[in-house]
Parts: C-alpha cells; sequence; structure tokens
C-alpha cells in the first residue's frame, strides 16, 4: 500500500505516487493547463498526485539559462494551483532563507540532489514542519541517504521522502542503480523514482543538458517493479520550447500511456507479493 504522507490526505488506493509538472514555472497559463491535465489522469486512475514547478532553477549550466520568472511571481502561480485544483504542490529549494519563504506557498520542499548533504539546508526544511523530499545525489549510495533521512527526523519532522534520480557514469551520463530502491526503503519512508533526471546527460559541450526520454518508460517500469512507492516525472507540452531542460522531459501528450501500463505493472507486482 501507498505509504501515507501526514496531511496530504492520501488514500490507500494501492497506486503509486504522482510527482508530475514542468522543470520549472514559465508562466501562470502554461502552469494552470499543465495541472488539470495531470489532475485529470490521476483521477482517472486513482493515482494520488504532486503538482511539481520550480520557482526558479538556480544551478545552470551557462550564465544566461533561463531560471525564471521571479521568485514571488512563480510561488503565487504554485499557491493559486494547489487552491483551485485541491492537490499538493512541491518546488526545489537552495537556502535555509528559501526554506521559509516556500514553505509559505507550498506544500513539500524539495532538497536538490547536489544539496542532499547540506545539514544547514536540510535543518531549515525540517522546521518548516513541510514535507520534505530530499533528491539522492548523484555522487552519494542508496545506504548513505539514512544519514539525510536522520537530519530530518532528528529536528521533529518524520515527514521525509527519498528520490532516486541516478547516480554519475563517467563526465556525461547518468545509471540508475535499482537495488538502492529497496536500501532506502529501509529508512521506514516513500521512496520515489525521478524518471526523467535519471535519463540526464549532463555536461555537453554545448552548455544544454541532453536525455534520452525515449527510455522514460523503462526506468518508470523498472522503478514500480522493484517496489518504487512514487514517480517523479517532468512533462511538458511541447518539450522542445521548454525552458528549462526540454531534452529529457515526457511529452504530456504520451502521460496517459505511461501510467496506464505502470498501473498494470503495479496490479501484478502486488500479486507476486
Amino acid at each position: 500500500m501507498l505509504p501515507k504522507i501526514n496531511q496530504l490526505n492520501y488514500t490507500d488506493s494501492g497506486n503509486f505516487l504522482l510527482i508530475a509538472g514542468p522543470c520549472v514555472i514559465e508562466g501562470e497559463e502554461m502552469a494552470f493547463q499543465l495541472a488539470e491535465t495531470i489532475m485529470k489522469l490521476s483521477d482517472k486512475y486513482h493515482i494520488p498526485f504532486i503538482f511539481k514547478g520550480s520557482y526558479k532553477k538556480a544551478n545552470r549550466s551557462k550564465l544566461d539559462s533561463f531560471t525564471g520568472i521571479g521568485d514571488q511571481k512563480a510561488l503565487v502561480i504554485l499557491r493559486k494551483i494547489s487552491e483551485a485544483f485541491k492537490i499538493p504542490v512541491v518546488t526545489d529549494i537552495h537556502t535555509e532563507e528559501e526554506a521559509i519563504m516556500a514553505a509559505d506557498y507550498v506544500d513539500v520542499l524539495q532538497i536538490p540532489a547536489f544539496l542532499c548533504r547540506q545539514t544547514e539546508l536540510l535543518v531549515a526544511a525540517a522546521k518548516t514542519g513541510k514535507v520534505v523530499n530530499i533528491k539522492k545525489g548523484q555522487f552519494l549510495s542508496a545506504e548513505s541517504m539514512h544519514f539525510a533521512v536522520e537530519k530530518i527526523i532528528e529536528n521533529g519532522n518524520n515527514r521525509v521522502m527519498l528520490t532516486e534520480r541516478g547516480n554519475t557514469f563517467g563526465y556525461q551520463d547518468l545509471v540508475v542503480d535499482f537495488r538502492g530502491i529497496p536500501e532506502m526503503k529501509k529508512n521506514n519512508c516513500p521512496v520515489i523514482v525521478d524518471v526523467t533526471h535519471s535519463l540526464q546527460q549532463p555536461n555537453q559541450s554545448s552548455g544544454v543538458t541532453g536525455g534520452r526520454p525515449d527510455l522514460i518508460e523503462t526506468i518508470a517500469k523498472a522503478g514500480i517493479a522493484v517496489g518504487a512507492d512514487g514517480i517523479f516525472v517532468e512533462t511538458h507540452y511541447n518539450p522542445s520550447v521548454a525552458k528549462s531542460d526540454g531534452a529529457n522531459m515526457l511529452k504530456v501528450d504520451h502521460l496517459d500511456k505511461l501510467l496506464y501500463n505502470l498501473i498494470l505493472l503495479r496490479e501484478a507486482t502486488n500479486k507476486m507479493k
């Protein structure tokens, strides 16, 4: 059964958790349209859903890369989506000050993979009382994420999730070690598989991160098969014009088929237990 995350009102549907949305909030109309499209699918398949959108992108390869439409403007859009559709929303944070600021607008604070060992950031996120989703660093083992979870719990917050997003493989590729899913589940918290960032091809000579969106369903199926509690997927109506990480996004038109296939797989694996 899907582990409950306190106060997010998830039901024991037996389905996985879906965290989905654009890489970054590009505007209100775009964000609302995506949220509505994904919510209809989550209702159709009875999948608990958290809408994801970064209010700014602090980690970019090039100085002139798009970072956001403005912190306050994007955070307000996230809050509007949450209130309009009655769904929780999640965004990335990068500093202790951002944790406090973003907590006024979102339900889940996400710790980027490169920052998952930043103690002061984790403590600040924990002290907001919000759910904290920690992305596993590309440079860390699954076992070592136990210490990140401890930092949250020891600061009075047991509302924590872990997200797998691949390990560095050379300089320009990532690989997912699926042995890490059951390992991280030993922390008694939901474990999510990021099926888009785990297919990134970073550090390209162009300065723009590449990706393998053709393998999204493969990675997602493997994650569900080994017991992941949820799927994280960045999606867009037209990834080719997305302002960030378009190369590894799923076109939203393909999300219905993906979710249907994952539900069938989840039902099959549940019967095997």
